[in-house]
C-alpha cells in the first residue's frame, strides 16, 4: 500500500509539476524584488512603493516567463541556453515593468535603481536554483566514479573534459587534473579542471592525487612519447587510455573515442591519406595470383588487393584449412568478387603449372615461405626446399607464361644473414637480381619487396609476448639488447603494393619501419598495456640467443647502398654485385638434390658458396664445430669463387 501510494504521488506530481514550478518563480520573484530594496535601503524596511507594485511585477514577470519557457525542462540538465532564456525572461520583465510603472501609471517615486538591483538578484536566485539542483544531481553521480588524470592540456583535452563534465551519468569519470609539458599552462585552469604539472612532475602528481585511469589526450602524440610515458608509468597499476590517432583531424573529440592502449600506438605510422590512386590502376581489372595467402601477410593482401576489384583473384596455399579460412572471408566482405582458392604446394611444379594454365594470373604476390627462424635451424633441407626451390619453380612458370609483374615477399633477415631462413630468402632475391639482368625489355618485371617484423604475423614475438601475458607469465626474452623493426601487416601490405607499382625489373625494396625498439621494452610495454606491473606482476625472463637469432636487424647488406625510391616510406637498395643466372640455376638444383637426400651439412656448404654473407651461429644440429672468425674467412673465400666461376 505504501509503495502504491508513494508512486500514485510521484505521478501526479509529475503530471502538474508546473504547478509548483511557477509557485517557486511566484516566490522568486517577490525575494528578488524585496532583497533589491533592502540592500538599495540599507536594510530598513520596504517603502510603500514595495506594496503597490509588486503584484504588478509578479503578474509581468510570471506572465513574461511563459514563452521562454521557463516552467518547463529539467534542472539537473540545465545549460547555457536556459541560463541565456532567464536571462532574457527577466531582462525583457523588467523592461515591461518599467513601462508599466513610469509610463502607464506615472509614478516617478518609484526607485529606478532598484529594477537594475531586482534584475541582477533574480538572475542569480533563478539560475542558481537550477544549477544547485545539477550540482546536486553531479555530485551524487561522482560517488564511486573514476578519477581520471589526462595527459594533454590542449584543445582535445578541453573537449574531453567538456564531454565528462556534461555526461557525468553516462561515463561516470571526474577529470582530476592535466599533465602537460608546457610550463606555462602549469597552474590554470580548463573548465575549472587544474593543470598539476609538467611530464617531468607525473611521478609527484600520480602519488598525490591518486587517480584511478590515465588518459592520454594527445592523438598527435609521437610513439616515443607514448613510450616514454609508458615507462613513467611502469611502476604504478593504473589503466592507460588514448585516444586515436585518427581524431586530430575530425575538428571533434569526445569521450566516446576514448579507448585502451594498443601496441600499435607504440610505432610509427603511415600518413593518414596516402595516395592509393597509382596501386588502384596497377591492380584494377587485372588478374592476380597470391601465394601463401593463408598466411598473415599473404591474407592481408588478399584483403586489400580485393577492394580494388581484380578481374580475378587467385589465393593460393597448402594449408586447407587456411585457405578456407580466407576464401570464406572474401566471400562475405566481397560477394561479387571473382575468386578461386588454389590448394597446391609451389615445389609442385605440375600443380603451379595448372593454375597458371588455368587461371593466366598477370600479376604474382610471392608470400609464401618458411619463416620460423629456429625451426628452420633445425631443418635447413625443408627450408631450402619450400623457400628456394619452391620460389624457383615457380619464378621459371611466371616466366614461361609471361606474367606482367612478379612481387617477392622477402625480409630483413635475408641482410648479412645468420640463419637459414634469412639465407634463404637472400638466395631468392639473388635470383630477382639476376633474371631482371637477363631478361629483355617489355618481359616479365620482378622486383622483391624487404622487410622486418609486423604485428600479429606468424613467427612474430608480439603474439607470443601477449600469450605470455594472457597465460600470466613470464614473458621469455632471448637477451636483454636484442632489437626489432616493427610495423603493422596492414601498413607494411600498403606499402607492398606501392612498390609493386613503380618496380621496372630487378629492385629491392626497402620498407622503412622507423626506429628499431627493443624486445626488452616492448614487452614491459606490453605488461604495462595490460594494467599489469613488469617484475611485479608478470616477470621478465632473458633465456639465451636462439639459433640462428641476431641482436639487431639491418636493412641492408655490406655491398649494398639505399637510394631514394621517389616514394615515401620507401627505398630501393643498390647492389654491388649481382651473380649470373645460370650460375644461380646450377646451384639451386644442386640444392635441390641435396635436400632432397636429407644432406644437412652438404646444404649448409652450398648456402655458404652462394651467399657470401652468410654468417651463421654454430648449430649443433646441422653438425657445424666452426668458429665464427672461421665462418667469415670461409665466406670472403666462398664470394672470390662464385666471382670467378661468374667470370
Amino acid at each position: 500500500m505504501n509503495t502504491n501510494y508513494i508512486e500514485k504521488t510521484r505521478q501526479l506530481f509529475l503530471k502538474y509539476r508546473r504547478v509548483p514550478i511557477a509557485a517557486l518563480h511566484v516566490v522568486l520573484v517577490a525575494l528578488a524584488n524585496y532583497s533589491a530594496f533592502w540592500l538599495r535601503f540599507d536594510g530598513a524596511a520596504p517603502p510603500w512603493e514595495f506594496y503597490t507594485a509588486l503584484p504588478a511585477l509578479l503578474a509581468i514577470r510570471c506572465a513574461l516567463f511563459v514563452p521562454f519557457r521557463l516552467y518547463e525542462g529539467l534542472w539537473r540538465y540545465t545549460s547555457i541556453e536556459d541560463l541565456r532564456n532567464i536571462f532574457a525572461g527577466v531582462v525583457l520583465s523588467t523592461v515591461a515593468f518599467g513601462v508599466y510603472v513610469y509610463g502607464y501609471l506615472g509614478v516617478t517615486s518609484y526607485p529606478r535603481s532598484i529594477l537594475v538591483i531586482d534584475t541582477l538578484v533574480l538572475i542569480f536566485l533563478m539560475g542558481g536554483v537550477r544549477l544547485s539542483r545539477r550540482v546536486r544531481v553531479m555530485v551524487h553521480q561522482l560517488k564511486g566514479a573514476k578519477k581520471v588524470l589526462l595527459y594533454g592540456a590542449g584543445d582535445a583535452g578541453e573537449m574531453i573534459v567538456r564531454d565528462l563534465r556534461n555526461n557525468v551519468a553516462l561515463y561516470h569519470c571526474e577529470p582530476i587534473g592535466f599533465i602537460d609539458d608546457d610550463e606555462k599552462k602549469v597552474g590554470k585552469r580548463i573548465h575549472g579542471v587544474p593543470v598539476l604539472g609538467t611530464g617531468d612532475q607525473l611521478h609527484q602528481v600520480l602519488r598525490e592525487q591518486r587517480p584511478d585511469e590515465v588518459l592520454l589526450a594527445i592523438p598527435s602524440a609521437a610513439p616515443a612519447l607514448i613510450r616514454r610515458i609508458l615507462t613513467e608509468l611502469e611502476p604504478y597499476k593504473i589503466p592507460i587510455k588514448t585516444l586515436p590517432s585518427s581524431v586530430k583531424n575530425s575538428g571533434t573529440v569526445g569521450a566516446r573515442q576514448i579507448q585502451d592502449l594498443s601496441v600499435e600506438d607504440l610505432l610509427e605510422r603511415l600518413p593518414i591519406g596516402m595516395d592509393l590512386s597509382a596501386v588502384q590502376n596497377l591492380l584494377q581489372g587485372k588478374r592476380i595470383l597470391i601465394t601463401g595467402a593463408g598466411g598473415s601477410i599473404g591474407s592481408e593482401l588478399s584483403r586489400q588487393i580485393a577492394r580494388y576489384a581484380p578481374e580475378r583473384l587467385v589465393v593460393l596455399d597448402q594449408s586447407e584449412s587456411a585457405l578456407y579460412d580466407i576464401e570464406m572471408e572474401l566471400q562475405r566482405s566481397h560477394p561479387d568478387l571473382s575468386l578461386m582458392a588454389a590448394l597446391a604446394d609451389i615445389k609442385n611444379e605440375r600443380s603451379i603449372e595448372q593454375v597458371f594454365l588455368q587461371e593466366a594470373p598477370q600479376i604474382v604476390f610471392h608470400a609464401a615461405a618458411y619463416k620460423h627462424v629456429p625451426m628452420m635451424e633445425l631443418h635447413p633441407t625443408q627450408a631450402v626446399l619450400n623457400n628456394i626451390v619452391g620460389t624457383h619453380r615457380l619464378m621459371q612458370v611466371a616466366v614461361k607464361h609471361k606474367v606482367e609483374r612478379f612481387v617477392l615477399i622477402s625480409t630483413d633477415k635475408a641482410v648479412n644473414p645468420t640463419n637459414i631462413m634469412g639465407a634463404t630468402k637472400r638466395v631468392n632475391e639473388m635470383c630477382i637480381q639476376a633474371l631482371a639482368r637477363e631478361a629483355q625489355r617489355g618481359e616479365s618485371i620482378f622486383a622483391a619487396v624487404r622487410f622486418g617484423n609486423v604485428l600479429g604475423s606468424n613467427g612474430s614475438v608480439v603474439p607470443l609476448f601477449l600469450k605470455q601475458i594472457e597465460q600470466g607469465g613470464p614473458i621469455t626474452l632471448t637477451h636483454p639488447e636484442v632489437t626489432r623493426y616493427f610495423m603493422t601487416i596492414p601498413e607494411a601490405v600498403i606499402l607492398v603494393l606501392q612498390a609493386a607499382t613503380i618496380a621496372r625489373g630487378g629492385e629491392i625494396f626497402v620498407l622503412e619501419m622507423g626506429e628499431q625498439i627493443k624486445l626488452m621494452e616492448m614487452a614491459r610495454h606490453l605488461i604495462r598495456i595490460a594494467g599489469l606491473i613488469p617484475d611485479v606482476d608478470i616477470a621478465v625472463r632473458v633465456v639465451g640467443l636462439r639459433p640462428g637469432e641476431k641482436l639487431r636487424e639491418e636493412l641492408v647488406a655490406m655491398d649494398e647502398a639505399l637510394i631514394a625510391s621517389g616514394v615515401d616510406k620507401i627505398q630501393r637498395v643498390q647492389s654491388g654485385w649481382i651473380p649470373d643466372v645460370k650460375f644461380l640455376y646450377q646451384n639451386i638444383d644442386r640444392l635441390e638434390n641435396l635436400a632432397a637426400h636429407g644432406q644437412n651439412r652438404a646444404v649448409l656448404d652450398l648456402l655458404f658458396h652462394l651467399v657470401p654473407t652468410f654468417r651463421p651461429v654454430a648449430s649443433e644440429s646441422a653438425g657445424l664445430t666452426q668458429t665464427q672468425d672461421e665462418q667469415v674467412k670461409k665466406n670472403r673465400l666462398s664470394k672470390l669463387r662464385i666471382a670467378d666461376q661468374s667470370a
